[in-house]
């Protein structure tokens, strides 16, 4: 418990005392499936190969912040490309980038919530009109006969017999219209209800679509730096869109999604679900166990850049005690999943398979017993040892998750029979030498261990 407190003080996945690190895309991401090779091309690619790069003037956000905000709040589609890229460039930051002059985005009065806003605008009109029958009232650019989305000037030209049924009767700009064609029914009406406007339009929803994920991306930016993050990890409509991204993630875009689960897995330190249950304004019906349900769905994902993700964001999760009531029921679930990564030859699902179940052993009794007793999980535990891990601290954490479950009594006539195997590195492996001392001093040398008395003491 001692190394988990340090862990939340610090905001570390691995329970010491250095801050998290930052995530670039998640695990898998890459055309390379070892770590070590893309630590070579790095280190081999000089800095002059990587291509120009744009920066703009820190001041300039500060001259243009309610510019941005009310761009983003019109909807119209030139006003939403410009805001979106000047804040990607704003938000964008380089490789081991320093940014001292960076701004903190998220504080800006209304600029998160109107970002989250196109997403909301696009999660409103994704699903066909077949699927979804409900009316829905446009948000975005409601003061505009025309927002710049698709076809909207080609239906603007032409004229039909016949209204549109999704028509909003009461709208002003339809009474507006009306009057000036007297005996005319336009057909730019219908444009004025979202269904016809984005869900009879493929150009429109795809443009739509793109704002949304570019949207998502500028947040993702915006998790990276400190002075955002606690903004963002209290901020109840932030957290309730990206977990809802998650949830929906067989169906969503996958940029999408993936941007929003690199955006919780940033936040996660800082993360206490209890604010789905608080009483700041809720605009998703979002629970503490839908958010731990959309986490498992993206763990059980067969893409690797999601399930390492989420296996990562777990073991972020329950170094916060008050998470643990929402997480521990998902407890054989998560111990399973995570002992199927460490099969996969892939090191990052290794990694942060590891690195999980590394926090989870810390957190009680039960959680120890229950993953001793998961089929394979020291196997596989010992296997990222002796391969080794390309990645040290890796292999360290799994001797010292094997330490941890031998210290209950109750799995000690279990890991007995893995002796030989403990012995065994123990003389060929002076890294770990130390670890495994210890383990095979617990389990031989306990006074209430009969099966223990009658083999050799390790001695320390």
């Amino acid at each position: 418990m001692q190394k988990r407190e340090q862990g939340k003080q610090g905001g570390a996945a691995g329970g010491a005392g250095t801050p998290a690190a930052k995530r670039g895309r998640p695990f898998g991401t890459g055309h390379s499936n070892t770590a070590a090779s893309v630590a070579a091309a790095e280190a081999a690619a000089p800095s002059s190969l990587l291509g120009p790069s744009l920066q703009v003037h820190a001041s300039f956000a500060d001259q243009n912040n309610k510019r941005i905000v009310l761009a983003l709040q019109s909807g119209l589609k030139s006003e939403l490309i410009w805001a979106l890229n000047t804040l990607t460039l704003l938000s964008f930051k380089e490789k081991d980038d320093v940014r001292r002059d960076a701004v903190p985005l998220a504080k800006i009065p209304g600029l998160l919530d109107a970002l989250l806003q196109v997403i909301d605008d696009w999660r409103d009109v994704a699903v066909p009109k077949e699927l979804e029958k409900t009316q829905r009232a446009r948000l975005l650019g409601a003061n505009s006969l025309v927002t710049g989305f698709g076809n909207e000037y080609e239906a603007l030209s032409s004229n039909t017999a016949a209204p549109h049924p999704g028509m909003v009767p009461g709208s002003s700009l339809i009474e507006a219209s009306v009057q000036k064609t007297a005996t005319k029914i336009r057909a730019s009406e219908w444009w004025l209800d979202e269904d016809g406007l984005f869900n009879l339009d493929d150009e429109a929803r795809a443009e739509k679509q793109q704002c949304a994920v570019a949207a998502s991306n500028i947040i993702r930016n915006f998790s990276f730096m400190p002075d955002n993050e606690v903004i963002m990890a209290q901020h109840r409509h932030c957290l309730e869109t990206v977990f809802q991204c998650m949830e929906d993630h067989e169906i969503e875009d996958e940029e999408l999604v993936t941007n929003a689960l690199e955006t919780i897995v940033n936040l996660a330190p800082l993360l206490d679900l209890r604010i789905f249950s608080s009483s700041k304004p809720s605009y998703i019906n979002m629970t503490e166990k839908n958010a731990v349900q959309a986490i498992m769905r993206m763990l059980g994902s067969s893409v690797k850049a999601w399930h390492c993700a989420s296996a990562e964001l777990l073991g972020r999760l329950i170094i916060n005690p008050d998470n643990e009531p929402f997480l521990l029921p998902f407890a054989p679930q998560i111990y399973k999943r995570l002992v199927d990564l460490l099969s996969i030859p892939a090191v990052d699902a290794q990694a942060a398979a590891v690195g999980a179940l590394y926090n989870l052993a810390e957190v009680n009794m039960d959680c120890r017993l229950r993953l001793a007793s998961e089929r394979w999980a020291i196997d596989r535990l010992l296997k990222v040892i002796k391969t080794p891990h390309p990645v040290p601290e890796i292999c360290r954490k799994a001797a010292m998750i094997i330490e941890s479950l031998v210290s209950e009594p109750q799995n000690r006539s279990m890991l007995l029979a893995y002796e030989n195997a403990f012995a065994e590195i123990l003389f060929l492996d002076g890294r770990y030498s130390d670890t495994f001392a210890r383990i095979l001093y617990e389990l031989t040398s306990r006074p209430n261990n009969k099966v223990g008395t009658a083999r050799g003491i390790w001695g320390m």
